[in-house]
């Protein structure tokens, strides 16, 4: 009798269930589907700003609420597991820097100090040579890269003025003010300006500027 061979049991990873009373979150978690995915580097993102700004047991918080140990950049995963540690990130991070609101727009700008560290990110500034205009022109195309869901149009105002428009966007309004303001200081520019305005649940548009 051939001995049976049992493969080895794989551990389940036990994660923090989220806390639906965060802000909007539950209502955002009900519109998103398998189909709307994210880049693992917004996830690694969420933790290094928890590290950066709140020390190793922030991450090791935010962390227990993703159901993966490791994320790879350029793989895409769920929105619905990145949105609740999003959201925690934000809340731990409220005493830190004012309020929720603050705590998105600090997420958002290393999201973006993140991005600009990879090759598609470097890509998108060569492309742009510096110039304000042509990476608000090409940041509809940069945003299909990292996320599969939503639709995005600059609509340029004046020569530093322009109105981005999101729809189907499932992170809050402020998350992609500090993606702005972020970028935006990458290339140099001087007093600029994201006032993001909703439209609805997952509708914003924002009003940018920088000389």
């Amino acid at each position: 009798m051939q001995p049976v061979t049992i493969a080895p049991v794989r551990p389940i990873r036990v994660v923090q269930p989220p806390d639906l009373t965060i802000g909007d979150l539950a209502d955002r978690l009900r519109f998103a589907n398998e189909d709307d995915t994210c880049k693992g580097m917004f996830f690694n993102g969420v933790l290094s700003a928890a590290e950066k700004l709140l020390g190793p047991i922030a991450r090791a918080q935010v962390a227990g609420v993703l159901p993966e140990k490791k994320y790879v950049d350029f793989f895409n995963y769920p929105i619905a597991t990145f949105l609740p540690a999003a959201f925690a990130a934000a809340k731990w991070l409220h005493p830190q820097v004012g309020d929720f609101d603050a705590g998105m727009r600090k997420l958002g700008e290393q999201a973006i100090d993140d991005f600009l560290g990879t090759a598609v990110g470097r890509t998108l500034v060569t492309v742009s040579a510096g110039e304000p205009r042509r990476l608000m022109r090409a940041a509809p195309i940069a945003y299909k890269t990292a996320v599969s869901y939503g639709t995005r149009d600059t609509v340029f105002t004046s020569e530093t003025t322009c109105v981005f428009k999101m729809r189907r966007d499932f992170m809050p309004h402020p998350y992609h003010e500090g993606v702005f303001t972020a970028v935006l200081r990458a290339l140099g520019c001087h007093d600029v300006e994201v006032k993001g305005r909703c439209l609805g649940l997952m509708d914003a548009d924002y009003d940018v500027s920088w000389r």
